[in-house]
């Protein structure tokens, strides 16, 4: 990028090209949607043999093409749309400059250079000043004295005006310059050869270009997109914007658009759908264990999604990413839509694989199907927003002191971001929102809880299976006095963790030390024994929650299921009906009808 390239550059038209892209990604969008919903299933129903099947196979190759049409010209659209506008700052400070050098009659070079006239008088001999030519210093060089020969501070008062002029020309230009290569890097990567197969690796390298355009426009992004803003914020932007502006961050910037708080769950999912797609692209061509687990889980959660079960609420991809140990967060039923609506937090051990997406998925859509025989406007999310500690509840009795609470704090702060959106973009005046939190993630919850304010437009939280919120009383959890709820059953051992204190005393105590020495002699170091590892035992008399009835399910090892059975069985309904169905009710707003337990 030079002057002359910058000065005659027009940033609308960039933006028109834009606008041409982004209506080439629709109807390729609209032509896929017509082969996949019409034509294709018109021809299954109707054909049968060889050619039907061949003439499908044709039809899904063109369904593809026009997929990857759609998204790479998407993508291209949101590149050309940063450009534009990133362009026009730089540009107008150009043209500024070159207005004042023309308005103090100073020539403006094809380098840059500022030419001035001569000016002011030399104090020895009475002579007027020469005039003299200056280059502009954007602070990463030191540009030496200019044809006048009278050094950087020169008497002639042409001179520091130049100088000015010059800087603010040169600084343009390299802005121009930065700018420029970071979106033509981006839009090289968006080119495709002819003939090209649309395949895994085609779609990987879509998932690579939509990552380079969103490095590349990430000032555009900044200044567009409110990502500092709080969720309500975001809603409230969210709808401010006409459908044709919603569509174009839709297909230019999926991943923001999807993962962000406060944008409604059906856009969320929408875009979380192409998300997911590239993201299983991307670590399929990876080779590593945790892509290979990661694949594993996203695309257990793709396939519910392409083929749902019609006995189900429906499915919504809330987010999803490959951050960390992975994110996902699925809803079943309209979160927005719904009158009660509650977010589970998962715990020990957890993160984005098969296991996750088979059993903590399935422990969200039986809570949605629970909770809507009380009330059908009900909907149930599973909430992976955060790292859990990965170790899994069956190791925990050999080491529970692995067990911090950062993990806790850090996803308490992404938990409350994200109830704070839920909260925004529900259509109902006020919803009931329920916080569930099971092992680890009833941690999570608590300290989400809290925080000042509490858990944004929670109205109960649930906590199963917990080994401590970090909190001494239920009423410090903000929810209000009788709205906190424990399910612990009587042979779930991470209920009865010991406390520090204990677990310090076993650690040096006659019966060998460890966890089987801190639970033998631990009431010597707790007495009352209403302590577990993260404070209160939250099914205590002390802690003051309601506690309901739930299955005291089977015994660690003795019943030959493993150490910690009775710990998962909380939300499913063929193991531990008492449980999933008081659970169901809290969702449902109508927890006057829980059975309630005693305290420890």
């Amino acid at each position: 990028m030079d002057l002359t390239t910058l000065k005659a550059l027009v940033p609308s038209e960039y933006a028109d090209a834009a606008d041409g892209y982004r209506a080439i990604s629709d109807m390729a969008d609209a032509a896929k949607e017509r082969i996949d919903r019409q034509i294709t299933q018109a021809m299954q129903k109707a054909n049968e043999g060889e050619a039907a099947d061949a003439a499908l196979t044709l039809l899904h190759k063109l369904s593809e093409n026009f997929h990857y049409t759609q998204v790479e010209c998407g993508l291209i659209s949101g590149a050309l749309n940063g450009f534009s506008s990133e362009i026009a700052a730089p540009r107008r400070r150009l043209l500024e400059a070159m207005e004042d050098a023309q308005a103090l009659s100073y020539t403006v070079g094809a380098d840059g250079s500022v030419a001035y006239p001569a000016g002011g008088e030399n104090e020895l001999t009475g002579a007027e000043i020469p005039g003299g030519t200056i280059h502009g210093n954007t602070g990463r060089y030191i540009p030496g004295p200019g044809p006048d020969a009278s050094g950087l501070h020169s008497p002639n008062p042409h001179r520091a005006k130049a100088q000015d002029i010059a800087d603010r020309i040169a600084h343009a230009v390299q802005e121009a310059t930065e700018i420029d290569d970071r979106y033509s890097g981006a839009l090289e990567k968006l080119k495709a050869a002819p003939g090209l197969t649309v395949d895994t690796k085609t779609w990987a390298d879509a998932a690579s270009d939509a990552d380079a355009v969103s490095s590349a426009a990430s000032e555009y992004m900044r200044s567009h997109i409110p990502l500092d803003k709080t969720p309500a914020g975001r809603k409230e932007w969210w709808d401010s914007l006409s459908d044709e502006e919603r569509d174009e961050y839709m297909r230019a910037f999926p991943a923001a658009i999807g993962n962000l708080d406060g944008i409604p769950a059906a856009v969320r999912d929408e875009v979380n759908r192409e998300n997911l797609a590239l993201l299983i692209a991307k670590l399929d061509g990876r080779h590593d264990e945790k892509s290979q687990t990661m694949l594993d889980g996203l695309k257990s959660i793709d396939q519910q999604l392409r083929h749902p079960d019609p006995a189900c609420p429906p499915m919504y991809l809330l987010g999803v990413d490959d951050e960390g140990n992975g994110r996902a967060i699925v809803s079943y039923g309209n979160p927005d839509a719904s009158r009660n609506v509650s977010a589970y937090v998962p715990g020990l051990g957890t993160a984005l694989d098969s296991d996750f997406a088979k059993n903590d998925l399935k422990r969200a859509r039986d809570t949605a199907i629970d909770a809507q025989k009380y009330d059908p406007s009900s909907a149930s999310i599973v909430w992976l927003g955060y790292d859990a500690p990965q170790l899994p509840a069956d190791k925990v009795m050999e080491d529970f002191s692995v067990m911090s609470m950062d993990d806790a704090k850090v996803g308490a702060t992404a938990y409350n971001r994200f109830m704070a959106g839920m909260s925004a973009t529900n259509e109902h005046a006020d919803p009931h929102i329920t916080a569930i939190g099971h092992s680890y993630g009833s941690l999570t919850v608590g300290q989400a809880a809290q925080r000042h304010g509490g858990i944004p437009g929670v109205d109960d939280i649930v906590l199963v299976g917990s080994p401590g919120t970090g909190a001494d009383r239920a009423e410090d959890l903000n929810a209000g006095k009788g709205h906190v709820f424990v399910g612990a059953a009587e042979n779930d051992p991470v209920t009865r963790l010991p406390s520090k204190k204990e677990a310090a005393v076993g650690t040096v105590g006659f019966f060998g030390g460890g966890p089987a020495g801190a639970y033998l002699i631990g009431d010597l170091a707790d007495q009352g024994d209403d302590d577990v590892w993260f404070g209160k035992d939250p099914a205590s008399k002390e802690f003051g929650a309601r506690r309901f009835v739930v299955d005291d399910g089977p015994r660690p090892v003795i019943d030959g299921q493993g150490p910690t059975p009775a710990h998962s069985n909380y939300f499913d309904p063929g193991k531990d009906l008492e449980s999933s169905d008081n659970i169901a009710k809290i969702v449902a707003g109508q927890s006057d009808r829980i059975k309630v337990e005693r305290w420890r």
